[in-house]
């Protein structure tokens, strides 16, 4: 990872900011490794804390603080430099969304249960996720077109705070980008409402009004979605250091790793290691919290 990165195994020799947030919105007291740290409070139950430098690992302080304060807070320890972001890339299933969409396409088919159990073996990083994602698709063969919409329009929903994460991210001058290994039929409507500037994804092949059983060649998976990531930091002209990367599986380690903040949105366990952070709080705003922007600079859009 870069030298960003809160797993570094090299202690930190610069000042430090401490990013602390409730789930509840409560205001807390601040923890006792942070007593003689400066407070600035950032919004209803977020606060950052500038410290000296640690002299020890940004994991190391990061674990410490979390034992001490609990599993109800989201924590971040970053180098005070490091901030705010100029690239935001998600994944889109139980990322942007709270659903799974090809399990949600199987339970029109009448085969949920098997294929929900083939998502989260490849999402705890179990199964090759190319071959996954093939078979899964072949088992929805036959599947109207009418189906695809009538599944995003009834099972469809954002999660929390998206919409405020695009939208103040753009206000800043930021890109977003949606990166998805599920289907652009779903990508470019989720993109759409959730503000996103772009968006990638795999392609479901038809056959008339149905689904042939086939998936577009070649798959975006895990290396896809670095890709995009890198041909984006090149095309702004910014640094790996200024991306914000988000997602919660084995499939989005890669970008996640490569991000100067990596972030897990309520991760499978196989991410946590590979993450800078982890939002375990409903809202994925939390990430503009993480960057040091006060809710006070937020662009606030209804969920």
């Amino acid at each position: 990872m870069n030298t960003f990165s809160a797993k570094s195994s090299e202690p930190i020799a610069v000042p430090a900011t401490v990013v602390i947030v409730s789930h509840d919105e409560q205001t807390h007291a601040a923890p006792d490794r942070l007593k003689d740290a400066s407070i600035k409070i950032l919004g209803p139950g977020a606060m950052e804390f500038a410290i000296a430098p640690p002299n020890e690992t940004l994991a190391d302080l990061m674990a410490a603080i979390r034992v001490e304060i609990g599993d109800a807070f989201d924590v971040y320890v970053r180098p005070t430099y490091a901030a705010r972001k100029k690239l935001l890339i998600c994944d889109m299933d139980s990322t942007v969304i709270g659903q799974e969409c090809i399990d949600e396409l199987a339970d029109y088919a009448g085969i949920k249960d098997q294929i929900s159990e083939i998502t989260e073996r490849a999402m705890r990083g179990e199964l090759d996720f190319e071959a996954a994602l093939t078979e899964r698709v072949g088992l929805l063969k036959g599947l109207s077109e009418t189906a695809l919409q009538q599944c995003f329009d009834e099972r469809i929903t954002l999660n929390p705070g998206i919409k405020t994460l695009t939208a103040t991210m753009k206000a800043n001058g930021g890109r977003c980008l949606l990166v998805s290994g599920g289907f652009t039929f779903f990508t470019s409507r989720v993109a759409e409402v959730a503000g996103f500037d772009e968006n990638y994804a795999n392609t479901l092949l038809m056959d008339g009004s149905a689904l042939s059983g086939e998936v577009g060649m070649p798959i975006l998976g895990r290396q896809a979605k670095l890709d995009r990531l890198n041909e984006a930091v090149e095309k702004l002209g910014i640094s790996s250091a200024d991306v914000v990367s988000m997602g919660d599986g084995a499939n989005d380690m890669s970008m996640i790793e490569a991000a100067g903040l990596g972030v897990g949105y309520h991760p499978h366990p196989i991410l946590v290691e590979a993450a800078d952070a982890v939002i375990k709080g409903p809202s994925l705003a939390t990430a503009l919290y993480f960057q040091g922007i006060p809710k006070s600079d937020w662009v606030v859009v209804p969920d």
